[in-house]
Formats: structure tokens, sequence, C-alpha cells
């Protein structure tokens, strides 16, 4: 398994912007197909967000498309989640996930295809 630590959560009005940093270790992501899943408050599932896959393809979920960037930087073995025009709605604890290998889409965008998980980093957007 890969080990994972998020950063770069926090507190921001709404329209305005956070990048957040998945660190991994144990495993090139390069090689790890990578997603950030949230999980928003009172809520029992984790929701995709977006995923980067080892072919460097990208997946979207529809409520993050256009305003939200997933990107890796295999140098410093980090993928990161740009996000923008954020809205309340996206209030939630951010999760970064791994998988080695390629995950076709229907399995990238599901929380169970994942076999490391990160500790998580809390994203509050307030109107």
């Amino acid at each position: 398994q890969v080990q994972l630590v998020e950063s770069g959560g926090g507190l921001v009005q709404a329209g305005g912007s956070l990048r957040l940093s998945c660190a991994a270790s144990g495993r090139a992501v390069s090689d790890t197909t990578v997603g950030w899943f949230r999980q928003a408050p009172g809520k029992e599932q984790k929701e995709s967000v977006a995923v980067k896959r080892t072919r460097s393809s990208t997946v979207y979920a529809d409520s993050v498309k256009g305003r939200f960037t997933i990107s890796r930087d295999n140098a410093k073995n980090t993928v990161y989640l740009q996000m923008n025009s954020l809205k309340p709605e996206d209030t939630a604890v951010y999760y970064c996930a791994a998988s080695p290998g390629y995950l076709i889409t229907s399995q990238a965008m599901v929380a169970e295809s994942y076999d490391s998980w990160g500790q998580g980093t809390q994203v509050t957007v307030s109107s």
C-alpha cells in the first residue's frame, strides 16, 4: 500500500479558491490511480470528485467540472486538486485515495476500488 498525506484545506468564502495536496510515499504516483473524494457533513458515503489515472487521463464529477482541476507532479510524487469558484455545497472532508495501476471510469469513481487512503483535510466554504 501507499501512504498518503493531504494538506491545504481551510475556510474560504464562496467564490474563492483552495489547492489541496496529496503527498504519496511507497509507490510512484505515475504508476497509481489517485482519486479525490469528499464526505459532506451528515453524509455516510464518500463522493468521488476527481481522478488522475496512470495514463494521465482525468475524470471529474459533474458537480465540479469546469471548477476543479486535478494534476500530478511526478518529481514531487504529489497529486493536487485546484478548486476554484467554491460553493457552500463543496464543504466536506476531502480525502485522497490510491489504487495501483489503471482503473476504468466506472471503477475510478467508486471508493471501494481504492486500497490506500489519507487522513482527510477539512474544506469549509462560507456563504
